[in-house]
């Protein structure tokens, strides 16, 4: 063998060890729960606000309908349906994130 093969063994053998050393025990597995288990803890208050925004977005936009209403606009159906559609897309959006997670 030549001195520049053994240098070329020296060195793979090298970095298999340093390899070797550095590897972790598990997979993983308990980083990925910890990140889980952080993660769930947030659903419940994030589910909550949004609830909260659906219901103020909810009372302005019923306020808005009956200052229309009332001033006799003629388009207060599609004013309702938007006001309606986001209110129902929050709470949906609230009851779809506590089911995507399990909660």
């Amino acid at each position: 063998m030549t001195v520049k093969t053994k240098k070329l063994f020296a060195s793979a053998a090298l970095v298999l060890a340093a390899i070797q050393t550095y590897a972790q025990t598990g997979g993983g597995a308990t980083g990925i729960n910890a990140a889980t288990s952080s993660l769930t803890s947030y659903v419940d208050p994030v589910s909550t606000l949004t609830l909260a925004i659906g219901a103020v977005v909810g009372i302005i936009g019923g306020v808005r309908v009956y200052i229309k209403w009332n001033s006799g606009d003629q388009d207060i159906n599609k004013e309702l349906m938007g006001w309606m559609g986001s209110c129902i897309f929050l709470v949906l959006v609230s009851v779809v994130i506590k089911a995507f997670f399990g909660v």
